[in-house]
């Protein structure tokens, strides 16, 4: 029982309730967080990119959290295993600007510290990444342009959370990214042939505890097209909308409910997403763990973000069968106080 949305309108209505309810293949909905009916602190606000390229994976992320803003970046070398994050805690988030929708705005915060900047226009995504005191004055610094393709579609949820919250999420898998990244004296230009990146946009008001598994890749088939995977469970009433789809040169094949089969607390074991209509049966394979936790009291947060390989299979909507080999991607486990 998925319900597309294909009329565009405000996300909030007057009272502060959700407009509608659904998925649909892009942005749609005004993402009016004035008209929520909670305080600022229980509104979540956050973009998160990430690219891959051959040889690292790159993530730099700006979000608001109401009680605190929240910045980090952090990169993994394929073929070293090393991997390196920081973060900035910034309170009440002093200083973040954040865009009201995912198609066009800016996003960005600057101190001593740390500069990050995301812009967003006409299908293009300008992601600029400048800290200098990044694991012990190596330094990592980011200018990278990632591409919607014309007719590109996105993975956009519209869903309750309980009786009175919500979550506005907007997920593009699978831009061609072309810039340079520079880790310490370890320089990298990216090429939209083989570089490949995704966003995570999400507005909303969740639960004060919560919790949520997350899976995605974005890479290339040997024939050139460009492949995404998109799987979610564990948050908000997904009656009408999943955010799960295998995404192929831009378009969404969008599936409905997927179980994720893995061994909390073990997980560097292999992990099984299935979907109930027996479109989808692919095995992940994990090769890093990528262990966050933020402790501040009244804010908590503890990730597990496995790195890996998925083999299997997908059925697209036309019924073909489509066979994925040693595509790169993650999945993760996430609990939160927020």
């Amino acid at each position: 029982m998925q319900n597309e949305l294909t009329q565009p309108g405000p996300l909030l209505d007057k009272d502060g309730r959700l407009a509608q309810v659904g998925w649909s293949r892009k942005p749609l909905l005004d993402c009016n967080l004035e008209n929520a009916r909670f305080h600022r602190f229980r509104v979540k606000r956050w973009d998160y990119y990430a690219v891959f390229t051959p040889n690292r994976f790159f993530s730099a992320t700006i979000a608001d959290l109401g009680y605190a803003g929240n910045l980090f970046v952090y990169t993994l070398d394929f073929k070293t295993g090393e991997l390196h994050e920081e973060g900035l805690v910034i309170p009440f988030g002093n200083g973040i600007s954040l865009e009201r929708n995912p198609e066009a705005g800016e996003a960005s915060f600057k101190n001593d510290k740390a500069s990050l900047h995301f812009q967003a226009d006409g299908g293009k995504r300008r992601v600029i990444v400048h800290w200098a005191g990044f694991h012990n004055g190596r330094g990592i610094h980011a200018d990278i342009t990632l591409r919607e393709l014309p007719d590109h579609e996105s993975m956009n949820i519209i869903i309750p959370i309980g009786e009175k919250r919500f979550y506005d999420n907007t997920k593009i898998n699978c831009m061609p990214a072309q810039g340079h990244i520079q880790y310490g004296d370890q320089g990298e230009d990216l090429q939209p042939e083989t570089c490949i990146g995704s966003l995570d946009w999400g507005r909303g008001v969740w639960e004060y505890q919560s919790f949520w598994n997350w899976a995605s890749a974005s890479g290339f088939m040997p024939d050139g097209r460009t492949i995404g995977l998109n799987f979610g469970q564990g948050f908000g009433d997904l009656s009408k909308a999943t955010e799960n789809a295998v995404i192929l040169d831009g378009r969404v094949h969008k599936l409905g409910k997927v179980k994720f089969d893995y061994k909390s607390g073990d997980y560097m074991q292999p992990w099984r997403f299935r979907d109930e209509e027996g479109r989808l049966d692919l095995t992940f394979t994990p090769f890093k763990d990528r262990t966050a936790r933020t402790n501040l009291g009244i804010i908590f947060s503890e990730v597990h973000q496995m790195f890996g390989r998925y083999n299997g299979r997908a059925i697209l909507d036309d019924g073909t069968s489509l066979e994925i080999h040693d595509l790169i991607g993650f999945a993760e486990e996430h609990h939160a106080r927020w």
